[in-house]
């Protein structure tokens, strides 16, 4: 810091050093009542995934109990949780999703 003559202080400008925000994981959990066939649908529907890949994603799901979705920030990873949720509610499957840092 430098003082001008009149007694004020002058800041010199620093660089400001901004961090990529948090990333979190949306994960899908393995249930014994949601068909595979929904889960594909889903995860083509909310996570824009090639049917290959959702079918990948979705044998993860069932033989280890959960697999990951897709990376995102907070917001986007909100949404797609409740977006997945409502619509497993809207078609009477209790499939669980929830979102995870990174």
């Amino acid at each position: 810091m430098a003082d001008k003559p009149d007694g004020s202080t002058v800041l010199k400008p620093s660089e400001a050093q901004v961090k990529p925000p948090p990333m979190f994981q949306v994960v899908m959990y393995n249930d014994d009542y949601t068909p595979m066939e929904f889960v594909v649908e889903v995860l083509q529907v909310f996570f824009a995934l090639p049917r290959e890949r959702a079918t990948q994603i979705m044998l993860k799901v069932h033989t280890e109990g959960r697999g990951v979705c897709g990376i995102y920030p907070r917001d986007v990873a909100s949404s797609k949780v409740e977006q997945v949720t409502a619509y497993s509610r809207e078609h009477q499957h209790p499939l669980q999703c929830a979102m995870e840092e990174t």
